[in-house]
């Protein structure tokens, strides 16, 4: 499990990756968050990461999902409803958290595939 604090509006805001997200996820959205999270930061790369370039809405929605849940993840005392999450912020760019976002979601895997892979040694495959 990997946790990392950014601020946004000057707020701090834990997320947290670990493997039971893709669960919470598919849990909360319905939705393969492997499959968004691709698609993500396919348009994130596209747009070349530039404040100021217009995502797609569908693009938009899934960086909030995908926030609330590792926010969520990190401090389940937050609001029961993103509307009722996003509330709190004024608007913030998503050029700023969604790079967090993505690493985060990284460090988490690259974490995950080590510890398969030490573990299959520890079993003698």
């Amino acid at each position: 499990m990997i946790q990392k604090t950014v601020e946004i509006c000057g707020k701090e805001v834990k997320f947290r990756s670990s493997a039971s997200v893709p669960r919470l996820y598919r849990a909360k959205f319905g939705r393969d968050i492997f499959k968004d999270l691709a698609k993500l930061e396919k348009a994130y790369q596209d747009k070349g990461g530039e404040e100021g370039s217009n995502m797609e809405i569908e693009d938009l929605e899934i960086f909030e999902n995908v926030a609330y849940i590792m926010a969520f993840h990190a401090d389940p005392s937050i609001p029961k409803t993103i509307d009722e999450w996003l509330e709190q912020f004024e608007m913030f760019s998503i050029y700023e958290v969604l790079p967090e976002i993505l690493e985060l979601w990284g460090t988490n895997l690259i974490t995950d595939v080590e510890s398969k892979k030490n573990l299959a040694k520890v079993a003698g495959r």
